[in-house]
């Protein structure tokens, strides 16, 4: 009887250690793979923003906080910011407004509904990095299939050098941009619709509210979470985006079209401290428009 009873009570001890762990040893592997390659990512970047390295990767000691001077007196810098504002703000606009139209669409019946949110998808299916190759080929000055066509439909004189001009360079790496946002946002959006409960339309309707009086006072403010989201989510791919300016201009000619992340990896190729000090700056970037745009939204508070 002693002898089931410390059995009984030793399990209860063993159970009870671990239920003071709480929710810690199931979330604990999570917590530790954000810390490798989350947090350790961040912390050597910081770090190596106050190393003098050189060339060929060899640490040549502390730099203090000249790579930051240096940085601040690139001629290149104020150009590029204001370049990178421009096209965040002009890409995600666009993607969030024609997304809307689009999630709206597909939240009708209509025939062919499944076959174009099929083929929505196939954008973001497909890697950013081949689409973008796709449309600077397809606007190449020599061979492009544009300038074959317009130059066939008598619109332009000759081929012209789409992505050797910013002023051309910037509008369709745009869209490029645009083209890849749109499934997850549409989707984003969509699914937002699709959770608006058909008995408050029904109800409006009830009160004699018309469809523009519907949309704006029941669908816009429901649909606001998933508005939020596809918002945020769009501010840090854009503003961080990579692969698509790399792919289709390299930021030239010189820095023309280049956005802080690719200017960042131009730095690289001339001083690694320096580079690592854009992607600080970079990183307090991205944090503080996420921030700001969340505290202009109010987030966390209840409509009223």
């Amino acid at each position: 009887m002693s002898t089931t009873s410390s059995t009984v009570g030793s399990g209860r001890k063993g159970r009870g250690g671990l239920a003071r762990l709480g929710p810690l040893p199931w979330i604990g592997p999570a917590v530790a793979l954000i810390a490798l390659v989350v947090l350790w990512p961040v912390y050597e970047m910081v770090r190596t923003s106050f190393l003098k390295i050189s060339s060929s990767g060899f640490v040549r000691g502390s730099a203090g906080f000249d790579k930051y001077k240096q940085l601040f007196e690139e001629p290149s810098l104020s150009a590029v910011v204001l370049s990178t504002v421009v096209w965040t703000v002009v890409v995600v606009t666009a993607t969030m407004v024609i997304s809307l139209a689009l999630a709206q669409l597909f939240n009708q019946k209509f025939p062919g509904r499944r076959i174009t949110r099929w083929a929505l998808i196939a954008p973001w299916a497909a890697s950013v990095v081949m689409t973008a190759i796709g449309f600077k080929w397809m606007l190449n000055q020599t061979a492009g299939v544009l300038n074959t066509l317009m130059t066939d439909l008598g619109l332009i004189d000759g081929p012209k050098d789409w992505l050797g001009d910013p002023s051309t360079a910037w509008p369709w790496m745009m869209f490029v941009a645009v083209f890849v946002s749109l499934p997850f946002t549409t989707y984003t959006l969509l699914a937002g619709l699709q959770t608006i409960p058909g008995e408050v339309y029904e109800a409006a309707k009830v009160d004699g509210t018309n469809t523009w009086q519907t949309y704006l006072r029941i669908t816009l403010p429901l649909l606001r979470p998933a508005f939020l989201v596809g918002v945020v989510i769009n501010l840090i791919n854009v503003f961080n985006s990579f692969p698509i300016i790399w792919s289709m201009t390299r930021g030239g000619p010189d820095s023309d079209t280049a956005t802080t992340t690719v200017f960042m990896y131009q730095l690289k190729n001339s001083d690694i401290g320096e580079s690592a000090a854009m992607s600080v700056v970079n990183f307090a970037l991205v944090v503080l428009m996420v921030v700001v745009f969340l505290k202009a939204s109010r987030w966390n508070q209840e409509e009223s």
